[in-house]
């Protein structure tokens, strides 16, 4: 079968874009189109030809697309996992995707993107890239200069390859830059043929790249150990069973021996887990997203500058993901877990709480969870991950210029949020779909907060971001140049962890969860918090893998790709319509979330947690009930000091209760009353937890809020069906590429809907 490629040819137009290696290269603005072949004798040309690569293939902190994968928003990838609630369309009870015409539910285009501009097609980037390749090639550079060059390209040529077969299993490859022809056709490939071309080039990435460091305004470029931590991803993805469905053991111990072979190689080239002599309650995990300048832990990642504005120089490039979490009454957005995440994640002696109802085969933890109080004994990495009710969270920066009724916290730097609610009747506070309610300190919703890997000022009290909001709607504060970590050295570990297991040596899985689980704060002296029978039982070991993946990696965009390739929403045991006997899962005993002892995710829904106080008030920023016996009282007092300082006003001259209650400093008066507060990098954590939950205990409730959808107060339940674990071509990517055989499961748009033919796993 053959496939258009009149849509990958329309013309070569490069628009240089930011890419990763330092602000100064930010701003070196050049413009490369229409290049001519004289570029290439000049290093300076080739190596612009290579950083419009880097600049359109980089990683962002945007929502998922075809153009990026998931970082950890609420997006596509996000709501399809434990971390969020509110149905993707992927999980929708109520939604089929479909490879037909349809406005609503039409299958994501991840293949082709927008086929109007080269740049902004898939295959036109990797066209891109081939053509900067011929460039180099036929240059006059010396060998080891275009050797440089040329390893940074097969890198980024094989990161777009993999970003599209794992979803789709086979896709065509292009080579060279042909021209636009009628008639002219790639054929699509097995998956096979795409892995081994895939690893293929990021050998010969790494072998180019070999003793490359880069320093100073480079640093940001890949290097040979970039290339083979995203080979060692590739065989992890390669190993599972999405691709591996009757458990091929040589598979496995293959991928294992070339993984650990290469990791002698990736740490030659400075990588390794961020680590200090200081971890406090997990600041080092926390602090490795916070590093300024060269990071061991950052393996492949994206660099941004604080620049607010682009001032028409083209140089703004920020990193969005702190104004994002940050809550409303500090200029953000805010993000929210559910109840499941929140519930999953470790106790502090490292293992499950009991009743999550999932990952049978771990050990359940000696303490109890508490619902009233869900962050008491907790792994350190909980504590870096959420925010709760009554917990310091500091910035710096005046959020009043927003919003007056914001409250300062000394301006951000002794932040706690506050993050509560009121019902203003008792119909709407016993409702778990009511909105009628309100919440303190100026907030719009109330609950948990996400705050993994935010910029604390208790830990940076240099940040990394500008601090400049305005009253303009839409202006936002936080601009950051956090460097966003696509690929950290973590990853590497836990995915040579999961190949060693799947290759039977447990053991050496097991060293490398101990190295992960000590970072994060846990010790020797109860085997990190691993319990002891991993070492024996692989089923076990692996379980014990994926469940520290889904708590290292929360909000990093990586669980939904370890779900689909683990196929975690059944275990495996459905099927897409028309799929042969080879796509049957015969290892794993034919369903993994059984060999797992994982609950699939298909039948389950996600809610989340709301923190209220005990009685309802009024509908008033300042109505806070928690607040109001101690408002009013701070409003007279400061009605009383203010007339005494000015004898001379009278009549409507005077302060009045009424006015003062509408001010700030009366508000953040009564704040005293609040009197507890919990700092996550304090030595005495446990009891300023046990104070507030005392606290909680007295002032608050704690309920359960509907997270995803219901329909008619009727439940509804995440369906992901069987078809989804490959997916199909849309009806644009097919209409555009009428010989491109549908895959298997879903119907062909150019054969008027009847099911496709091709198979991803055939070789």
């Amino acid at each position: 079968m053959k496939k258009n490629i009149q849509f990958l040819s329309i013309g070569f137009a490069t628009v240089f874009a930011f890419t990763a290696c330092s602000d100064q290269f930010l701003q070196d603005k050049k413009n490369y189109d229409n290049v001519n072949t004289d570029i290439y004798n000049y290093y300076s040309g080739c190596q612009g030809r290579v950083d419009d690569v880097y600049g359109w293939c980089l990683p962002t902190t945007s929502d998922m697309t075809w153009k990026y994968p998931s970082m950890g928003n609420q997006d596509d990838a996000g709501k399809s996992t434990e971390e969020y609630t509110s149905f993707s369309k992927f999980v929708d009870p109520q939604l089929e995707l479909t490879s037909m015409s349809s406005k609503d539910n039409n299958v994501p285009d991840y293949f082709m993107g927008t086929q109007t501009n080269i740049q902004e097609a898939v295959y036109g980037r990797i066209r891109n890239i081939n053509d900067a390749m011929q460039g180099i090639r036929g240059g006059t550079l010396s060998d080891e200069e275009k050797d440089v060059l040329l390893g940074q390209l097969y890198f980024f040529r094989a990161w777009c390859y993999l970003n599209i077969v794992k979803w789709y299993g086979g896709v065509p490859i292009l080579e060279g830059t042909p021209a636009p022809e009628e008639g002219v056709y790639f054929p699509r490939q097995s998956a096979k043929v795409c892995f081994d071309y895939i690893i293929n080039s990021l050998d010969t990435a790494a072998t180019k790249l070999k003793g490359k460091i880069w320093t100073g305004s480079d640093y940001g470029r890949v290097t040979s150990g970039t290339a083979l931590a995203l080979k060692g991803r590739a065989l992890a993805l390669w190993c599972s069973p999405l691709f591996n469905r009757t458990n091929d053991q040589s598979r496995w111990k293959a991928a294992y021996d070339v993984m650990k072979n290469d990791l002698s190689t990736i740490n030659s080239c400075g990588y390794g887990l961020y680590q200090t002599s200081s971890n406090i309650n997990g600041s080092d995990f926390a602090n490795q997203f916070l590093v300024a300048g060269t990071n061991p832990e950052a393996v492949f990642f994206t660099l941004y500058n604080k620049v607010a504005s682009d001032d028409g120089l083209d140089n703004q490039k920020n990193n969005s993901w702190e104004k994002a979490i940050r809550p409303k009454n500090t200029g953000g957005s805010g993000k929210h877990p559910s109840k499941m995440i929140v519930k999953m994640f470790p106790m502090k002696d490292g293992k499950i709480p009991a009743g999550t109802g999932t990952y049978s085969n771990l050990e359940t933890s000696q303490y109890i969870y508490d619902e009233t109080a869900p962050f008491m004994n907790r792994d350190p990495r909980f504590y870096r991950t959420f925010a709760f009710p009554g917990f310091r969270w500091a910035y710096s920066g005046d959020p009043t210029l927003r919003d007056g009724h914001n409250p300062s916290y000394d301006q951000g730097k002794n932040y706690v949020l506050w993050s509560y609610v009121w019902y203003t009747d008792m119909d709407s506070q016993g409702n778990p779909e009511s909105g009628d309610k309100y919440a303190s300190d100026n907030l719009s919703s109330g609950g948990i907060y996400i705050r993994k890997k935010s910029d604390d000022f208790d830990l940076n009290n240099s940040p990394l971001y500008d601090y400049a909001p305005t009253a303009e709607k839409g202006a936002g504060p936080f601009f950051s140049g956090a460097t966003l970590i696509e690929l950290r050295y973590a990853e590497v570990l836990l995915n040579l962890a999961e190949v060693a297991c799947g290759a039977g040596d447990m053991a050496y899985a097991v060293e490398l969860l101990q190295k992960i689980r000590a970072r994060a704060g846990y010790t020797a002296q109860n085997n990190y918090g691993l319990q002891a029978n991993l070492v024996s039982n692989q089923a076990a070991c692996m379980s014990a893998i994926l469940y520290e993946r889904q708590i290292e990696f929360a909000y990093e965009g990586k669980r939904f790709d370890d779900m689909r390739r683990w196929m975690l929403f059944d275990g495996g045991v459905g099927k897409a319509e028309g799929a042969p006997s080879t796509w049957t899962l015969t290892g794993w005993g034919g369903n993994t979330c059984t060999w797992l002892g994982f609950t699939p995710f298909n039948g389950q829904r996600r809610e989340s947690i709301e923190f209220r106080t005990k009685v309802i008030s009024g509908k008033q920023w300042n109505d806070d009930p928690i607040l109001k016996s101690e408002l009013e009282k701070a409003a007279q007092a400061y009605t009383t000091e203010y007339n005494a300082a000015h004898p001379e006003a009278t009549g409507r001259q005077k302060m009045t209760v009424t006015k003062a209650k509408q001010l700030m400093v009366v508000y953040e008066q009564a704040m005293a009353v609040r009197n507890v507060t919990v700092d996550v990098n304090s030595s005495d954590l446990d009891a300023e937890l046990q104070a507030m939950k005392d606290w909680y205990q007295a002032n608050l409730v704690t309920t359960e809020k509907k997270g995803d959808a219901r329909q008619q107060e009727q439940d509804l339940y995440i369906t992901f069906l069987p078809k989804y674990y490959f997916l199909g071509f849309s009806s644009g990517a097919s209409m555009a590429n009428k010989a491109l055989p549908q895959t298997i499961g879903w119907q062909d748009y150019n054969k008027a809907g009847v099911n496709g033919t091709f198979d991803p796993l055939a070789e």
